[in-house]
């Protein structure tokens, strides 16, 4: 009689884990092109100039009759994106942890801003006010799937895994990005050769990373699973639950201050990613080539910055690890303010730099919050958090806009935003989170 392997519960659960997490991934893989060629890459510069097409003689457009500089609209735009998606995320976060059907609202949520991002194929001439409504509900239905996906992690993965999880789909949503900007590179360079005007390449460029979400989407919508909730009062919807909300949340005050500090730093970080295009076309006069193939780099090197911080974390703690990546931040932009214009070698060293600190500090913020979240209300309380993720910030884009509207310079712009890097360092250095971990009822890490 022969001897076979004997399964038991323990491992099949830990299979069924893993498949799990491997499937978890796939939506960074997904969604990310949509940070990297779109919002980080193409679409600033784009609709920038499409809405110069657009101004009158001063320089500004009138949407709705306001005075806009159309170097500002971009930025305004994604600002207002924001405001969108701050009211319809708290509401779906409580409806996916009152019912316990994530996958559905993240799929609904996902194909939304596939389709959107996709008609911006059709952003052409003056059309800056299509441009800027595509960006509006391509960037909130970004926010809505990406805030649905995250409150998976604390559900896959255990606390002494989710660091090194969380990190891991951070790269590989860097490794998409790189590989499709691959493609981008090459359609843009030769677009003659492909029979395409530029502005034709770019239109088909933002376009192929709507399809490309809506593609790979469907990896993690086969893998993910629902898992049923604690009852929840039924009747408590709409603005009542929102009210509900941010009234459990101050009764876990550390939270809410790990909340607030990473509300204010990221803020930086995702104005830099999506402004960084148009600093280096519009102030320091580099053509889209030398942009791609600086972002191109970013993305290569936040895979192994993302892994590299993941394993300081696990020496020094994620905290620690985190506030080093902020006092990096704070050089690359005092860097970047003094950065020569037309000079492509500095702007690919200042991009190394981002590549390297981008990844880990943005996978070591969601894992360390997810630690925070009390068990249950995952979804809620990822959907505050992510008022400031992937290019879904609104503080800093408005800073920005504001800063060149009063100045006219991006460079003064630019520099405004080490005010979120300097605050956000202080406001975390100040939550104590092992204290935090134990009041939201979280078993706490042997090293945090």
């Amino acid at each position: 009689m022969g001897t076979g392997t004997v399964r038991t519960p323990e491992a099949d659960g830990a299979a069924e884990r893993k498949r799990e997490q491997r499937g978890w991934y796939f939506y960074d893989w997904a969604c990310s092109v949509y940070s990297t060629s779109v919002l980080t890459v193409f679409l600033g510069p784009y609709l920038t100039t499409v809405a110069e097409a657009a101004a009158d003689d001063e320089g500004f457009v009138h949407p709705l009759g306001i005075p806009v500089r159309a170097g500002s609209f971009f930025a305004y735009s994604v600002s207002l994106s924001v405001i969108v998606a701050v009211v319809v995320m708290p509401l779906v976060g409580a409806a996916a942890d009152r019912s316990g059907r994530k996958k559905p609202l993240l799929g609904a949520a996902a194909y939304i801003g596939a389709a959107a991002t996709a008609g911006m194929f059709f952003l052409d001439g003056d059309r800056y006010l299509l441009g800027g409504l595509l960006l509006i509900v391509a960037n909130a239905a970004q926010s809505v799937a990406m805030m649905l996906y995250n409150s998976y992690l604390p559900q896959i993965a255990p606390p002494a895994e989710r660091d090194a999880v969380s990190s891991r789909g951070w790269a590989f949503g860097y490794a998409a990005g790189a590989l499709v900007l691959v493609a981008n590179l090459i359609l843009y360079l030769a677009h003659d050769s492909f029979g395409l005007t530029e502005s034709m390449a770019v239109r088909i460029c933002l376009a192929s990373a709507g399809l490309w979400w809506g593609a790979f989407a469907l990896v993690p919508l086969r893998r993910l699973r629902d898992r049923r909730s604690p009852a929840r009062e039924a009747t408590v919807t709409g603005w009542r639950q929102l009210a509900a909300t941010v009234r459990d949340m101050r009764r876990h005050p550390l939270t809410l201050s790990f909340l607030l500090a990473y509300l204010v730093y990221n803020d930086g970080i995702q104005t830099v990613i999506t402004q960084a295009s148009v600093y280096g076309s519009k102030e320091l006069g580099l053509d889209q080539s030398t942009l791609i193939g600086a972002v191109l780099l970013v993305q290569v090197l936040a895979v192994f910055g993302a892994l590299g911080l993941g394993r300081l974390a696990r020496r020094h703690g994620a905290k620690r690890t985190i506030l080093g990546s902020l006092v990096a931040w704070t050089l690359i932009l005092a860097i970047g303010y003094f950065l020569p214009a037309g000079a492509p070698v500095f702007f690919f060293v200042l991009a190394a730099g981002i590549g390297l600190v981008l990844g880990g500090s943005q996978a070591l913020s969601r894992s360390l919050f997810s630690h925070l979240v009390p068990p249950g209300k995952e979804a809620e309380y990822f959907s505050a958090y992510e008022l400031s993720d992937r290019g879904t910030s609104w503080l800093g884009p408005l800073l920005f806009g504001l800063t060149y509207q009063l100045t006219g310079s991006y460079r003064d712009a630019i520099i405004s935003l080490v005010a979120f890097f300097a605050l956000g360092f202080v406001l975390l250095a100040r939550v104590p989170v092992r204290r935090a971990i134990a009041d939201a009822g979280n078993p706490v890490p042997e090293r945090i």
